[in-house]
């Protein structure tokens, strides 16, 4: 069975969701009115419509840190996870977490980042050498 995964969440702001997640993530956009937009999200299809975005809490502990939950996230191959966190720091992305390695040397080794839409909607973004690794334990 082969699938795409797809959400739809609030933005307050359609054209700064457009600059965020066209411009600076580099999703291509799809279909859109008045009141919501949809891109292909590495991928996969996001709608993001106008409203109140969800309520987040740094509740989510990785590793030593506290993230925002709930999040929405896409993991990449690490030269595309390399490039991305590149194009977030020339666009002077405020991160949650900074670009790192988690778990080194362990099965699982990945690399993540954690930073929030101009709507303030948590994003992470993980990396991983090879597919396998992501359910490695």
């Amino acid at each position: 069975m082969q699938s795409l995964f797809h959400l739809a969440y609030h933005v307050t702001d359609l054209d700064a969701a457009r600059r965020f997640y066209g411009g600076v993530l580099g999703c291509r956009e799809g279909r859109s009115t008045e009141t919501w937009v949809d891109f292909d999200f590495f991928g996969h299809q996001i709608s993001l419509h106008l409203g109140q975005p969800f309520a987040v809490a740094n509740t989510g502990k990785v590793g030593q840190h506290m993230v925002p939950m709930p999040h929405l996230g896409v993991i990449l191959l690490k030269p595309d996870w390399q490039a991305l966190a590149e194009r977030l720091k020339a666009a002077h992305t405020a991160f949650v977490l900074e670009p790192q390695v988690r778990f080194e040397g362990e099965p699982g080794e990945q690399w993540t980042m954690f930073f929030h839409d101009p709507s303030g909607n948590p994003i992470e973004v993980k990396g991983f050498t090879h597919w396998d690794a992501v359910y490695a334990h």
